[in-house]
């Protein structure tokens, strides 16, 4: 009996727990592998902003003339408002160049390259009126005028100022030397009436004296169109090609201008534009049909 009592007797939790432990091991799930260390991001380091101070001894600030607020305002409209498109053309200035010796020398006349440019520019428009238009953003509408009124740029102390030709395509090459030198005077000295400068149907600004060769202008609203003029250089540019013989000319040195033509799209389209461009090489290219 002595064999029957141990068999009889609780085993004692001791012997139990290591067996029970390791079995529960066993069918029990692996344990999820150790989560791998995250990245510490680096801090950002954002430099302070320095500003410069100049000193107030080495500027000056000035009060903005009347007239340069007027520019600004509406130069800053025009860009803002006015949908621009450019074309540009290079004209041949040799022609003219020619018969401005003969004037002087023949005739005693004298008339500047932009004399010729303004008479050509009212010659084109005459006979591309489209250009020699305007836009009203109040009624979108158009507006095309049978006169030609040339405005012309002129840099004053105090800003730029256009006056007016009117009916330009009517007045010969010295009329218009005269008309423009007047109105060149009086607008440095401050003296144009209003109607003076006021209104206009097209622009010509010329800065060839200044040795720009090239430049866009900013159209002058309400008109459609504005003509900027560079000065004329010297280039190489390859002979002309006899059609019938095919013999090719030698190279010559030909002075030749940029002219560059900003157009409100809502007033001239592209072709319309080339047209009138054209036209101005062929009047400066034979600048004897001005004279007729």
């Amino acid at each position: 009996d002595g064999w029957a009592a141990r068999l009889s007797a609780p085993v004692p939790a001791a012997v139990v727990a290591p067996a029970a432990t390791t079995a529960a091991a066993s069918t029990a799930a692996p344990a999820a592998p150790p989560a791998a260390p995250q990245p510490v991001a680096s801090p950002i380091i954002v430099a302070p902003e320095t500003v410069t101070t100049v000193p107030p001894s080495m500027y000056e600030d000035s009060p903005a003339s009347n007239m340069r607020k007027i520019i600004s305002r509406r130069l800053t409209e025009s860009k803002a408002t006015v949908p621009h498109f450019y074309t540009s053309i290079e004209i041949p200035l040799d022609s003219i160049l020619s018969l401005r010796k003969v004037l002087a020398k023949e005739f005693d006349t004298k008339v500047s390259v932009n004399d010729f440019i303004i008479k050509a520019s009212a010659l084109a428009l005459r006979d591309v009126p489209e250009v020699n238009g305007t836009f009203d953003s109040k009624t979108q509408s158009q507006r095309t005028f049978e006169s030609v009124d040339i405005s012309v740029a002129v840099a004053t102390p105090t800003g730029l100022i256009t006056p007016i030709v009117p009916s330009t395509q009517k007045l010969s090459l010295t009329d218009i030397s005269a008309k423009v030198r007047d109105l060149a005077t009086r607008a440095r000295d401050n003296k144009l009436a209003p109607e003076e400068f006021q209104g206009g149907t097209f622009t010509i600004s010329n800065l060839g004296m200044f040795g720009i060769s090239e430049f866009s202008a900013v159209i002058n609203p309400p008109q459609g169109a504005i003509l900027a003029v560079g000065g004329g250089e010297r280039k190489i540019v390859p002979g002309s090609v006899d059609v019938e013989t095919g013999e090719k000319g030698k190279p010559r040195i030909q002075t030749t201008m940029t002219a560059r033509l900003s157009a409100d799209r809502r007033v001239v389209d592209e072709a319309t534009a080339a047209l009138f461009m054209g036209a101005l090489k062929e009047y400066m290219n034979q600048p004897k049909l001005m004279m007729l």
